[in-house]
């Protein structure tokens, strides 16, 4: 049974960070990929950036320079981190990690390329 179990989200003031974690247990592929998406109030759900087995990253316009993604395997859970650094009103949000078995992440895929999800975490960014 896959998991996925994020948390770390939270109030923060413009400019400041927050750091995201995302614990994956039960996935034992190798080929995945794995995204971190946002949905604000209103809008459509939209991937922030992804990594894959290979540990290439790859980031949104919007968010990039100021977003990092990581992992790391501990204790044979694969743990996945979105730290963001410099936050902005605008990227207020719930944000989700998601992972699919889809051997690379470098065509961008959406959220319907997903079936694994995690269940959420508000990030509010106050000016």
């Amino acid at each position: 049974h896959v998991q996925l179990v994020e948390s770390g989200g939270g109030s923060v003031q413009a400019g400041g960070s927050l750091r995201l974690s995302c614990a994956v247990s039960g996935y034992t592929y190798s080929d995945y990929c794995m995204a971190w998406f946002r949905q604000a109030p209103g809008k459509k759900r939209e991937a922030v950036g992804y990594i894959d087995a290979s540990g290439s990253t790859t980031y949104a316009d919007s968010v990039k320079g100021r977003f990092t993604i990581s992992r790391e395997n501990v204790k044979n859970t694969l743990m996945f981190y979105l730290l963001m650094n410099n936050l902005e009103p605008e990227d207020t949000a719930m944000y989700y990690c998601a992972a699919e078995t889809l051997g690379s992440c470098s065509w961008r895929p959406g959220a319907a390329d997903f079936s694994l999800w995690s269940q959420g975490t508000q990030v509010t960014v106050s000016s």
